[in-house]
This record gives structure tokens, C-alpha cells and sequence, in this order.
């Protein structure tokens, strides 16, 4: 059930977002959760460890209810299964999911990667360079964008 929370720092009634990790990385799994927790950022969080997981997760496929919108995917493009690539590719042709909102977390700087993710309208590139500070700050970023920005329902 999504209620709708009036934040005092933009002024602004939305529905609390949820999150969604697509990362095969323990590790980054581990290190977003962590930023996500120093920033206080106590949405709702799931994890999926490919692109094959998430969709089921989106699409209410793995047992459990689906996730409702409204929602953000961060997305490694380096997975086994279904790869970040072949995610993009499957959810921007499926109606129901095409609008979904997705950040690129990416230890690639490939400019060819770089330029393939944003042929599938993402909304954002962030190469993790080191799994502390730079972390963080594309949260807080996320956070932020999420807070301003009016996501599909």
C-alpha cells in the first residue's frame, strides 16, 4: 500500500519509492545497502543478483507479489544469465515496464557501453570507481532525483 509521506525538505506529498539493486557483486550489494543506511534512506530495498531475477521480481514472476510502482532500478551491466544489456532490452520493450525508471551503476567507463545504456533511455550513467564515497554520492543523488522528480505510477 503506498501512502503518501509530505517531505519537509522539498515541500513536496510523494509516494515512497522503492528500490530495486540489479548486481550479481556481493560486495557492491553490500556497499550500496551500506550508503543507503548512512544516508538514512530507509525505503523499501530488493536485490536482484541478474537481469533474469529482476524482471521476475517487476513482473510478480518469483512467488511474490510484484513490485509496484513507483520504483528506481540501479543496474550492473556485467551479470551471468540475463546481462544489464539484455535487462534494457527486454524492459523497454515490455509495455507494462518500459518506463521504468534506471540508473547504471558500472565499474565499465567503456564510452561503447556508456553509449549503448543510454540508447535505452536510462536515466543515469554511474561508474563505481570505488565502492565507498562514489557510492554514496550517486545515492544521494538517486535520492534526491527521486524526491524531486514526479515517477511514473
Amino acid at each position: 500500500m503506498n501512502t503518501l509521506q509530505h517531505d519537509p525538505i522539498f515541500d513536496l506529498k510523494t509516494a515512497p519509492i522503492k528500490f530495486l539493486i540489479v548486481d550479481d557483486d556481493e560486495v557492491s550489494v553490500m556497499a550500496i545497502k551500506r550508503a543507503l543506511k548512512k544516508l538514512k534512506i530507509v525505503n523499501q530495498v530488493l536485490v536482484a543478483k541478474d537481469g533474469q531475477e529482476a524482471l521476475d521480481i517487476l513482473r510478480g514472476d518469483c512467488g511474490a507479489d510484484k513490485l509496484t510502482p513507483p520504483y528506481l532500478v540501479t543496474l550492473d551491466l556485467n551479470m551471468p544469465r540475463m546481462d544489464g544489456f539484455e535487462f534494457l532490452d527486454e524492459i523497454r520493450s515490455d509495455p507494462k515496464l518500459q518506463r521504468a525508471v534506471i540508473f547504471v551503476l558500472s565499474t565499465s567507463d567503456a564510452p561503447d557501453d556508456v553509449a549503448a545504456a543510454y540508447s535505452n533511455n536510462i536515466a543515469g550513467y554511474i561508474v563505481k570507481d570505488s565502492l565507498g564515497d562514489s557510492i554514496e554520492k550517486a545515492l544521494d543523488m538517486i535520492d534526491t532525483f527521486s524526491k524531486v522528480v514526479e515517477l511514473p505510477q
